[in-house]
């Protein structure tokens, strides 16, 4: 994905022009062939990539303008070694306004998730509401959860959903955004909750395609199964190898819930 960034932040800035639009525009506006589907669907990966600069429609078209510059070979109306390194500076601005704005725009909306009926607000800010009671086992934070939910903003549009993939989603608990690790260890298997979820416990300010920074979120979790995820024991060290003692092992196996290291010892991240 930081690959087509880097292509969509290429050809957004290439030739910006003052004349709107680019041409065309009606022809892929709805697409039939699968190789129209496939090109509008590279235009929606690469709008979700961009969406960080949080244009208005008149800025949108000079990126339009700009794209269309790149891909037809035209001459560019702006130096792109000019204004190319301005981007960086650009998308951290309109990041943080936006990720203000929607902080203001969730706060509202979490406060009345809290006073629902049923709804648990914890310590860390998430908002839990049990939807239906489960019976079967508990997991834990290292624990490898399956699960089928559905993600939503807080104006209802759904950003995710395993149900509309038909396929559960299965994962370590300890490799998703902190609301899911800490919510869905409160629950139990054949249980159904709804967890509220602050930025911070999520995305945060930077957010993600689909989802602006700052944005509190709302899943709809049911919880299939649950399996033990205990780390390998250690190897035994071979004998004669420097340092380790005939017959100790060599190290010891990482503490539950600490995702193994990777090298350079940074947190492997899912």
């Amino acid at each position: 994905m930081r690959k087509i960034l880097v292509v969509a932040l290429m050809l957004t800035v290439a030739g910006c022009t003052k004349e709107g639009g680019g041409g065309g525009g009606g022809a892929g506006a709805n697409p039939q062939t699968d190789d129209q589907k496939t090109f509008y669907a590279l235009g929606l990966t690469l709008g979700r990539q961009i969406q960080v600069f949080d244009m208005t429609p008149e800025e949108l078209e000079y990126v339009k303008a700009g794209l269309g510059a790149a891909v037809t070979g035209k001459e560019p109306a702006v130096d792109i070694q000019a204004f190319g390194p301005k981007l960086p500076e650009l998308a951290r601005a309109r990041a943080t306004a936006r990720a203000t704005k929607e902080k203001e725009k969730s706060k509202t909306f979490l406060e009345e998730a809290a006073k629902e009926p049923g709804a648990e607000k914890t310590e860390s800010g998430l908002i839990y509401k049990s939807l239906q009671e489960g019976t079967g086992a508990q997991p834990g934070a290292s624990d490898i959860v399956k699960v089928n939910y559905r993600g939503t903003l807080p104006d209802g549009k759904e950003f995710d959903s395993s149900y509309k993939r038909n396929e559960p989603a299965q994962f370590p608990l300890n490799g998703v955004i902190r609301c899911w690790t800490e919510g869905v260890q409160k629950m139990k298997v054949g249980g159904k909750a709804k967890l509220v979820c602050p930025s911070d416990l999520a995305y945060g300010d930077r957010g993600t395609p689909g989802i602006p920074g700052g944005s509190a979120l709302v899943f709809e979790v049911e919880l299939l199964d649950v399996q033990k995820n205990e780390p390998p024991p250690a190897p035994p060290a071979q004998p004669g190898q420097p340092g380790a003692p005939q017959g100790q092992p060599q190290g010891q196996p990482a503490k539950p819930g600490q995702p193994a290291a990777q090298p350079g010892g940074q947190p492997a991240k899912k």
